[in-house]
């Protein structure tokens, strides 16, 4: 196991502490859905139903979200956006526990629209602070955190929220705002010293110019990876009941979870890249023979492929997006590629779980796993035969703070 591109991004000034911070920074975002729904379900007296409208509209606000905020980034920086971002998402949290059913419903959606946006944050972070060479590493490293937040905080939310839903709401509260603040403090550039000084006196490139073939592959692309992933899980656990063995779905969903940091872990200290529409596609392609299984433990192990797969095919996309984009849009262009990260979250498992309600468990993958398969081959189409040329990443050095970024033209 080669270990030096690891340190050799351990090593850059500020990166390990925003790689840090900003996985503490996923720990809210992990358990919000389990806090919600805890909540409306036992505290509220509501039904599934209704806690998945309110789960929605948050969602749906902060695909939204995503997007503005990564403009706004570009044109002022980042601490700004932080600060606002941090007073209302912690406002939310803090006083949902004084909210009936129907105000929490009707403030979700702009409460998700003005949530915390720490994807795009800690990524456009990492682009101005690490080397090009360096970026699939550092980005192998932030996949693992953000892994690592989704594997304790959903469980830690149910555990707290079975016991006193106000208190784990107060948490998620507490969460937002501390990692909030610590965003604040470290305010990680935006932008590297070479990309400022390119961007100096020229205007923001309009999104023709961008918003073209490989970027629209890169952003089908994550729709597709957390709608397989999503529905991947419905369709485990469906098939886990059907054969009787509903218990062990923690298990294997645990076990799909860890063997996806293995993968990521092994991404980043590999001395190549991969195009990630093929990483794509072969997770995919891992999902179908999933269906076939019977037993638990053979699940577990017919999900090696694809689990191992899941952060190089995250992690490889949010690569691309930083090379292929201006510096000066960076941000608009993370936070669209986190919205498609949201939205394909959010769409995957009510759609699979549709499939399954209607056709059986096996028919999920076949869904989920094909659909990713087919979008992975449409994306890389787009990139071969897309004409168009974006501008060429450059490697950024000597990274300067995102407040002193140079004014640019809306």
């Amino acid at each position: 196991m080669n270990l030096t591109p690891y340190k050799k991004v351990f090593a850059l000034p500020g990166v390990t502490m925003l790689l840090l911070v900003g996985s503490a920074a996923r720990f809210p975002v992990a358990a919000a859905g389990m806090t919600l729904l805890f909540h409306i379900r036992d505290t509220l007296g509501r039904n599934y139903l209704q806690a998945g409208l309110v789960a929605a509209a948050l969602t749906v606000g902060a695909a939204v979200g995503s997007t503005v905020s990564g403009r706004i980034i570009d044109k002022i920086g980042l601490r700004p956006v932080m600060i606002t971002t941090t007073i209302t998402a912690s406002a939310f949290w803090l006083s949902a526990t004084l909210l009936p059913y129907e105000a929490l419903l009707a403030v979700a959606f702009p409460a998700g629209l003005l949530s915390l946006p720490a994807f795009g944050a800690i990524r456009q972070g990492l682009a101005a602070m690490v080397p090009v060479d360096m970026r699939r590493t550092a980005y192998s490293l932030d996949s693992m955190g953000v892994e690592f937040a989704f594997i304790v905080a959903p469980a830690a939310a149910i555990f707290v929220a079975t016991a006193n839903s106000h208190i784990a709401l107060i948490g998620v509260g507490c969460l937002v705002a501390v990692s909030g603040s610590l965003l604040i403090w470290l305010n990680p550039p935006t932008k590297s010293a070479a990309e400022l000084a390119e961007m100096a006196g020229q205007a923001r490139p309009p999104r023709s110019t961008w918003l073209r073939g490989p970027m629209v592959a890169m952003l089908i692309g994550a729709v597709a990876a957390t709608v397989a992933l999503a529905g991947g899980e419905v369709s485990m656990v469906a098939l886990l009941t059907a054969h009787g063995q509903a218990s062990q779905a923690g298990i294997v969903l645990g076990m799909w979870a860890a063997f996806s940091l293995v993968g990521g872990f092994l991404y980043g200290s590999l001395a190549r890249e991969f195009h990630p529409m093929a990483l794509l596609a072969a997770m995919c392609l891992g999902l179908l023979p999933i269906a076939l299984a019977t037993q638990w433990w053979i699940m577990a192990i017919v999900l090696i492929p694809a689990g191992l797969l899941c952060a190089p095919a995250l992690t490889s996309m949010v690569d691309r997006v930083s090379q292929i984009v201006p510096a000066a849009v960076r941000g608009e262009a993370m936070g669209l590629h986190g919205s498609a990260i949201t939205i394909g979250g959010a769409i995957g498992a009510p759609v699979v779980g549709a499939i399954i309600d209607r056709f059986g468990p096996g028919w999920g993958f076949v869904v989920a796993g094909g659909a990713g398969v087919l979008i992975a081959l449409a994306g890389w189409l787009l990139m071969v035969l897309w004409t168009g040329k974006n501008a060429s990443p450059g490697e950024p050095v000597a990274p300067v703070r995102a407040g002193d970024a140079l004014p640019e033209a809306a």
